[in-house]
């Protein structure tokens, strides 16, 4: 017999996955413990949990993955060949209207300015910064910034200058990070710039003391002078998505978390393994986040001791006291962000339900903060 943790493992089922189908009456264990509830699966259900499996990463519907599972053992084959070709086909139809809508999108986005390049940059900005302020917050946003080639309006960070304050901003899509500092001796209308990645770390190298920096652009050349030296490049002709839409959340539960606690839970905790299947991403380690009366922030995972007890009480939903839902996000992804945020207490802040973004903020510095987007869940 195998316990859902071994027949998660050696089924490509997540623990959750495997609760999730017992539930839906698709694929229950063989036995369950009476005194702990604990699920074990039979030698036989191996080869039925990895076909499961297998149709779950196809997108069958459950209802036709249930039926496949039914007739799988039968002698006539029919059936399972039939659901197999009518989910085919919807996948194909679903694609060509999938190219259909993205055709005529690109049609819209030919008949208005394209958005994603800027008007000819003419602009000037100088401005003088206080050269520890930009330093952390670059630090705090540039762990976020894109690699992707295809998108390369994300591979730098954004400078956005109104008033007498600088945000700067960096998001590669799955991640989204700000954070904001003083500013002197701009008092035009808003500017927005896209420094490079490579040229915001040559900027970021120059800012060791505590004199002033100063920051300039003129038309496609971007400057930062600091402690005598000079750093110095073009900016990104693209313009940079509207973050400020992106940072509109609806309210959450707020959860202070010691951050070196966390960080230990997090690296000797249980994570589970998905399968990024975006092209140019790997497989990566996702950690399952719940909290406990709205004070405390557990990490869960496949095989976890704890595991039936940390995810076994969803139904008591995510009002106050009690377990929260849960949350799955990259793992790696969170250390970063915990990183960035540079203190020893950080706010966790869970959106109001599990499909929305992760936030970490500072509890003295509400201007820095970052967002990260929540991998799905089997359940």
């Amino acid at each position: 017999m195998r316990s859902i943790g071994e027949m998660a493992r050696d089924s490509g089922l997540g623990v959750s996955a495997l609760r999730f189908y017992d539930r839906a009456g698709v694929l229950g264990p063989a036995w369950v413990d009476p005194t702990s509830g604990y699920r074990w699966y039979a030698p036989e259900q191996l080869d039925e949990a990895r076909l499961l499996a297998r149709l779950r990463r196809a997108g069958m519907p459950l209802a036709d993955i249930r039926l496949v599972l039914a007739g799988w053992s039968g002698e006539d084959t029919d059936l399972v060949r039939g659901l197999l070709q009518a989910h085919l086909r919807r996948l194909e139809q679903g694609l060509t209207e999938a190219r259909s809508e993205f055709s005529t999108i690109r049609e819209l986005l030919d008949h208005r300015e394209n958005p994603m390049t800027a008007s000819p940059l003419t602009g000037t900005v100088h401005l003088s910064l206080p050269a520890p302020a930009l330093a952390a917050a670059l630090d705090a946003v540039r762990f976020a910034a894109g690699r992707d080639p295809e998108l390369p309006m994300l591979g730098g960070v954004l400078f956005d200058i109104e008033g007498d304050s600088l945000r700067v901003v960096a998001t590669d899509r799955y991640r989204l990070a700000v954070a904001r500092t003083d500013a002197d001796g701009h008092d035009g209308s808003r500017e927005q710039v896209v420094v490079p990645a490579p040229l915001v770390d040559a900027m970021r190298a120059l800012l060791s003391g505590d004199e002033s920096a100063r920051f300039a652009v003129e038309g496609d050349r971007v400057t930062l002078e600091a402690d005598g030296r000079q750093a110095s490049g073009q900016r990104l002709a693209h313009d940079f998505p509207d973050y400020r839409r992106l940072v509109q959340l609806p309210p959450g539960r707020r959860v202070v978390v010691e951050v070196p606690a966390l960080r230990e839970a997090l690296e000797n905790g249980p994570a589970r393994v998905a399968e990024e299947r975006e092209p140019g991403r790997s497989a990566r380690d996702i950690s399952v986040l719940t909290t406990v009366d709205d004070k405390t922030v557990l990490v869960c995972g496949d095989g976890a001791p704890d595991e039936d007890t940390c995810t076994g009480n969803e139904d008591r939903g995510t009002g106050t006291g009690g377990l929260g839902y849960h949350v799955g996000v990259d793992r790696g992804f969170l250390l970063e962000a915990l990183a960035a945020g540079d203190r020893d207490r950080l706010v966790l802040e869970f959106g109001p339900a599990p499909t929305a973004p992760l936030a970490i903020r500072r509890a003295d510095d509400e201007g820095a903060f970052s967002l990260l987007m929540p991998v799905r869940l089997d359940d």
